[in-house]
């Protein structure tokens, strides 16, 4: 029959659920019973729903219709004996290390996005039933692991997986919905805890998956997400670094998963195209790597609840005894490959531990003591965030009477900052709409818009053949000819930028996740970069077909920072990310004068 044991973050219980296992094709079907739970196993390959790139691998979407529940103590589930035979990497260290350095060449340098997460599977048979191996596994997991959001195993009567997730993807209760971004992996007894928490990378890769997850919640909550934290995570053999996200919603609660798929920590920023790079390196399904499980349940009131980990330290065990452990490693542009390659065996440690099949010595230590210099270290990466996210704030507070009451259009090309972007702006007093690009109504929108927003999304800005680029600079130029207020961001920017006569490079090294301070027309702001091509100038002023044009831009290679003209400005920036710390100040100062018939002088604010 099939079952579920769940053992959730502070319970002195484990939860034991049964009932008839469903399979089901998207997330909409999903049934949702009145006081009656439904645990959903969710594969990778259901974010083809979303309309990503995925290798479809039919890995089944199945759903427990639970009828009955009941709790038992955790001594009730001790750690058995079970043995695991034949095991190792499907890629070895050397294969994968050769696809960090592509991913890190090809894709990263060539600014198609942030981060991205690239995974490779442990392989094994495991000896005897395969449902008693698990058990002894989570058991094994129960007694051995700490700081687990889920510790469960779940039996669907073809496979059963089994784990100690340390994430939570994304919750729903009473009206509130939570994401749990984790990212950098401290292995204990490796060294300093306080040289981990000063690691450039380690603080950058935590900074860009708590942007990635904010447009996710800046889609599924109403006012997008406020950010706490940061904090540590210890675990048994590892210690991670968190944020904590929450904000009010009304969606379905399969809508929030559906819109949420899947967590940047496992898959990487901007999103869609992140799932295109996953695709194009691996080349294989990831199964259930990635995916969630998600406990479901609505009230006789029809009050809908959700609590979805992610399924990661996992372990697939088919009915002939056949083991799959996968797990990934996040590179970003400071990544090397011998570094990734010794994280993947970092997070398998504990899984593969508990199987007794650890690639790695297990260190048998006790998380780092933590004092005031490692709280103090963790409590300054938020010094130069943007406060916009990490403060609350009375609604209007940030209202500017020129924008209040006008309509504005971003032009979403392929990035979901525009969902950051949108929050800003609405916070500033516009109404405003968020279109694709490829949408056929896009620019009868913009020509509707009293301000068009042509916003940032991967890839080559002057590749002439495809058609998002095409589009996209098409987009502008209708815009600039029409002479009403246009305002560019990141690859709108830079479409801006050819439009006006300059020309663009792609940066000798990726300004991914990058913070800085720069001078923004005689003012020194903090904004986040997300971009590998830049618009350059060897002048600070230009006269353009339309009109003159001031620009800010860095004295020592010339590449722009921003530009404005009449009824026009760019940024090369974003500053709607949790970066800019910025950011909402140079919004307020760059959009008013777009609606005057001369740029006004901007403030120092």
């Amino acid at each position: 029959m099939p079952f579920a044991l769940l053992h959730r973050d502070g319970a002195d219980h484990v939860e034991v659920l049964t009932g008839e296992m469903i399979t089901v094709d998207a997330l909409a079907d999903i049934p949702l019973r009145p006081g009656r739970p439904v645990l959903a196993v969710v594969p990778y390959r259901q974010i083809a729903e979303r309309g990503f790139a995925c290798v479809d691998d039919g890995a089944p979407l199945e759903c427990l219709l639970v009828a009955e529940t009941t709790t038992r103590p955790l001594s009730d589930f001790p750690a058995g004996d079970l043995r695991v035979s034949g095991g190792g990497f499907d890629l070895t260290d050397e294969e994968y290390g050769r696809v960090v350095e592509d991913v890190l060449r090809d894709e990263i340098g060539h600014g198609e996005g942030a981060n991205f997460v690239i995974h490779r599977v442990y392989e094994a048979t495991v000896e005897g039933d395969p449902v008693d191996a698990a058990r002894a596994a989570f058991g094994r997991l129960l007694a051995g692991e700490q700081g687990t959001y889920w510790t469960f195993l779940v039996h669907t009567g073809t496979r059963t997986l089994v784990g100690a997730t340390p994430e939570r993807h994304v919750s729903v209760n009473d009206g509130i919905v939570m994401m749990n971004p984790i990212s950098g992996t401290f292995r204990h007894g490796s060294g300093p805890l306080l040289d981990f928490l000063r690691d450039p990378k380690e603080v950058e890769e935590l900074h860009m998956v708590l942007d990635e997850e904010l447009k996710m919640m800046a889609t599924v909550a109403e006012h997008g997400g406020q950010v706490a934290g940061p904090y540590l995570k210890p675990m048994a053999h590892l210690t991670h670094t968190e944020y904590l996200l929450a904000g009010r919603g009304s969606l379905d609660v399969r809508e929030v998963l559906r819109e949420t798929m899947f967590a940047p920590t496992v898959t990487g920023s901007p999103i869609e195209n992140a799932c295109r790079v996953i695709a194009r390196h691996e080349r294989r399904g990831r199964r259930y790597y990635a995916g969630v499980l998600a406990l479901l349940s609505v009230s006789d009131r029809g009050e809908q609840t959700l609590d979805a980990p992610i399924l990661i330290r996992t372990a697939e065990i088919t009915p002939d005894g056949t083991l799959r452990v996968p797990v990934g490693a996040t590179l970003v542009r400071h990544s090397t490959a011998a570094g990734e390659v010794a994280e993947t065996h970092t997070k398998a440690a504990g899984v593969l531990a508990a199987l007794g099949a650890a690639t790695i010595a297990v260190r048998d230590q006790a998380p780092p003591a933590v004092g005031e210099a490692e709280l103090r270290t963790l409590a300054e990466r938020n010094v130069d965030l943007a406060r916009f996210w990490l403060d609350s704030r009375e609604a209007g507070a940030l209202a500017v009477p020129a924008l209040t009451g006008r309509s504005a259009v971003i032009v979403d090309g392929e990035d979901t900052f525009t969902a950051m972007l949108a929050h800003q702006l609405k916070a500033l007093g516009l109404t405003v709409t968020v279109v694709p690009w490829s949408a056929a109504h896009a620019p009868r929108a913009a020509d509707a818009a009293d301000l068009l927003v042509v916003g940032p999304g991967p890839g080559d800005p002057g590749d002439p053949d495809e058609p998002k680029m095409v589009a996209m600079r098409a987009i502008v130029a209708a815009r600039l000819a029409s002479g009403r207020p246009l305002f560019a961001v990141c690859l709108g920017q830079q479409m801006l930028a050819l439009r006006l006569g300059l020309a663009l490079i792609r940066r000798d090294s990726p300004y991914q996740g990058l913070a800085r301070d720069v001078d923004l027309f005689g003012a020194v702001r903090r904004v986040g970069f997300y971009s590998s091509f830049a618009a350059v100038s060897a002048v600070s002023a230009l006269d353009s077909a339309h009109g003159p044009v001031e620009i800010a831009r860095d004295p020592l290679d010339g590449t722009v920072h921003a530009l404005r003209g009449r009824a026009f400005a760019g940024v090369q920036f974003h500053p709607e990310s949790v970066l800019s710390r910025d950011g909402i100040d140079v919004l307020r100062e760059l959009l008013p004068p777009l609606f005057a018939e001369v740029v006004s002088p901007l403030t120092n604010g």
